[in-house]
Formats: C-alpha cells, structure tokens, sequence
C-alpha cells in the first residue's frame, strides 16, 4: 500500500481529488486530505476507507512532521508561499513531493540534497506552469527529430469564462485565486524578439499586447508574463531568436485594466488610511486629481486624467463594476490591492450555473530543409460547473497522473525537476486525451519574402 497525503483542497483541487479516488483502490492507495477547513469533502470521504480528511496547519510542525512521516508522497496545492515548508520536512523524512508551483531560488538550494537522499521533487506540474510545458516539449523535440531549428516560440494562457456564461463587460470571471488576479504582471516583462532583449515595466503591460486568434473562439489579447527568458535552456532553445510566454484575456480587459494599474489600485505595498469609511466611490476618489471646474464628475475627471474616452468601452467597464457607487467597502484595514479585490469578487463571481474556460495556444516557427514553417498548437478546455472547473481540470489533472507515474516507479529523475522530459510529458500529454484535454494543430510553409501572399501573423 501507498500513502498520499495532498495538502490543499480549495477550488483547484477537485479534479485531483477525483481521480486520486477513482484510481485509489485499483493502485492500493490511502489518501489523506489536509488543509484548514475540509468540512465540504467529509460527505463524499464518509463512505470510503481509503480515504480521510484532516484539518491541517502547515505552519504546526509537530502536525507537518506527524503527516508527512506516514506519507510516501506528498502534493502540495497549498498557497505558494506555503511549498518551501512542506518540502523542507519531506526531505527531511525522505518523502517525494509533487507542486503545481514555480520552482524558486529556494527550491534550486535543494536539488542537490534530494538528488543524493534519491527523491523526487516534481514542481511546475499543473497548468501555467505545467500543460504548456509538456505540450511545448512535445512539439519541440519533434521538430527538433526531423532536424527542424525553432527560430520563434510564443505561448500564451488564460483562464477564463466559457462563451455561454460570458455575460459581463469584462468577459471574465475568476475562476482561481482572485489575489493572484488582481496582482498578476507585477515587475517587469522580459523577453527576446528578434533576437534583441526587451523590457516592458508594469506600468506599459497592459498597453504592450499580441492578439491572438483561436479557432471557434474568436480572438484575445496576450500580455507578456515577468520572466520568458528563464526557459531557454530547459526547453534547449539557447539561441532561439524570439522567445515570450504571456496570458491571455478577451479582447477590451487589458485596456481597462490598465486604468486600474495607473491609478495605483493593484498597489499591495501599503495600508490605506480609513479604510473602514470608505465606499466604492471615495476609493477611487482617492487616486482621481482634484476637479479643474465645479461641474466636472468623478468620471470626468478619470476620463480627463488617463486620457480615456468618455464614451468608450473602458469607462463603460469601470461603471459596470459600481466604482463610482457609494457602496461601502466593508473593509476595516486594507492596501488598495486588497480593496480592488474585495470589489472585484462581487461581480466577477462564477454563479453556480456558470462555466470557465481554459484557452492556451503555441505559436511556433521553424526552419526545416530550407523553408520557413508556422505552426500553431491551441487548446480549449470547458468546465462541467463551478466545482469540475476547467481550471481545476486542467492544474489537478496533470498533478494526479504525475502521482501516479511516480508510485508505480515510472520516474526514475531525482533532484528538483519539471516535467520536460519525454518520459515525463509523454504519458500524461496521452491520459489528457482522455478527459478532453487535447491540442489541435495548424500549419503551413510560409510563402518567401516578397512572394506575394506573405502573411504576418504578429504584431
């Protein structure tokens, strides 16, 4: 028998779970669920008795220590931040660990010591980051085996509302994280383009965008994500030209977001000064200049300040979100990221009747017996409801069959590791089919320049 302990069981966890169970009595496993309230899974774990759930401080080290002790894997799904604990006390106890998450400087201090213990630390495993590694690979080494040289790779994400729940302005509701949401493209973007090194600072990345077209779903706009450049090497692209990972947002979210940017509003770095007072319009009175006549509305003066049309979509967006409202923020201590989330939150909720949608899509380019060739890989993955979400498909999913790999003794990689590996990608790219999660391909030799026709795909 082989002991799982899976730390986090929120919104994203579902389908792990799912599959965890479905697959537990056919590999002998026992699974044990921790995280801080896990009142909603006790219903469906009562029946079972491979199965418990646990309340779970992973800041409890006599608790961490107690559990991990008995587990022969791990997966974390717990909150980033969380990881570096849980793998510090699985090495220490000798146990594999398995994360959705990015692997950080802290985690690259550990491969060693894992490598000689014989562990795996499997991170970068879910979605973004995680499916569009495996599937790029996939593409990559097969041009790369047909003795192709990758001249351009552009990947882009979006988590999203699916078309038939898509009844807001915005054409967006979360359906993860709404911190991460409201935070996301903080820093500064890097990537290559045509071989220079480019550099665009938060307060230009929401006007810096690609649009993107998706078969059956019209098109979107890409913003580039913090850091494209890290991932020449493992994908062995050293010398590749053009290389930029982003996300993806319907067309309009980016605009209007950048308003919310230019203001200061996603500003997570201070505590605003009387908060418990203040409503959805005195919040953004507060970043709005003074008026430059008697008359002139807080609208106006937005309008006038960031140069926004006042019959546009942008400002029709901002008001469908209440911001000009006296609505009380509800609030007693926050920073200005804290209070655009609280506000966000009740609109851009999933109702129980919705659906998300999860879009990535590859651009490639490559030479190959001297032509120039496109090829475009996109995925688009719908959710059954508001609990089988596509992001809970999409991150879980993946994360479960590389449990499974791992307890059956397919993956023989130790030390820190993401799953660019064919031995790796391979097999879980191939499960994926199975749940609907499968890219469709296009492609075509792009015609020689100055032959008529020539298209350009980017911009």
């Amino acid at each position: 028998m082989k002991r799982i302990l899976l730390l986090g069981a929120g919104r994203s966890a579902s389908a792990l779970i799912h599959y965890l169970l479905q697959h537990a009595p056919a590999e002998d496993w026992q699974l044990t669920i921790g995280d801080i309230t896990v009142d909603h899974l006790q219903e469906q774990l009562a029946p079972l008795d491979f199965a418990n759930a646990i309340q779970f401080d992973v800041h409890n080290e006599t608790q961490r220590a107690a559990e991990v002790g008995q587990a022969d894997l791990v997966i974390s799904l717990l909150p980033a931040i969380f990881h570096i604990e849980v793998a510090r006390e699985c090495l220490k106890q000798e146990k594999h660990l398995i994360t959705a998450s990015y692997v950080t400087p802290e985690f690259r201090e550990l491969h060693e010591e894992a490598k000689q213990k014989n562990l795996t630390i499997l991170m970068e495993s879910g979605l973004d980051p995680g499916i569009d590694h495996m599937s790029a690979m996939a593409v990559i080494q097969r041009v790369q085996g047909m003795g192709g040289k990758i001249t351009s790779f552009k990947s882009y994400t979006g988590g999203l509302v699916a078309p038939e729940s898509d009844n807001n302005p915005w054409n967006y509701k979360f359906s993860w994280n709404p911190r991460n949401v409201v935070l996301a493209g903080q820093g500064t973007a890097k990537y290559i383009q045509n071989g220079e090194y480019k550099y665009i600072p938060y307060h230009q990345l929401f006007r810096r965008t690609d649009m993107l077209y998706v078969e059956g779903y019209g098109h979107f706009d890409g913003y580039a994500n913090r850091d494209s450049l890290s991932y020449r090497e493992p994908y062995g692209l050293h010398d590749i030209p053009t290389m930029l990972r982003g996300t993806l947002r319907r067309i309009g979210y980016c605009a209007a977001w950048d308003v919310f940017v230019q203001l200061g509003l996603t500003d997570d770095s201070y505590t605003l000064e009387g908060v418990g007072n203040m409503t959805n319009r005195s919040f953004i009175e507060a970043f709005v200049p003074p008026a430059v006549s008697p008359s002139e509305t807080l609208q106006q003066r937005l309008c006038r300040y960031l140069s926004v049309s006042a019959e546009g979509e942008v400002l029709q967006k901002l008001e469908w979100l209440g911001l000009f409202e006296e609505t009380p923020i509800g609030l007693q201590a926050a920073t200005p990221a804290q209070v655009l989330e609280k506000i966000l939150v009740g609109k851009w909720k999933l109702e129980p009747s919705d659906k998300d949608m999860i879009v990535m899509q590859h651009l490639f380019e490559y030479e190959l017996n001297g032509e120039q060739h496109e090829l475009t890989s996109s995925l688009v993955v719908l959710g059954d409801d508001v609990v089988q979400t596509a992001m809970a498909k999409t991150v879980g999913l993946p994360v479960a069959i590389l449990a499974k790999l791992l307890l059956q003794g397919k993956i023989e990689r130790r030390g820190v590791i993401i799953p660019i590996h064919l031995e790796l990608y391979e097999p879980v790219l191939e499960e994926l089919k199975a749940y609907g999660i499968d890219f469709v391909e296009q492609e075509r030799v792009k015609p020689a320049v100055g032959e008529a026709g020539m298209a350009q795909r980017f911009r």
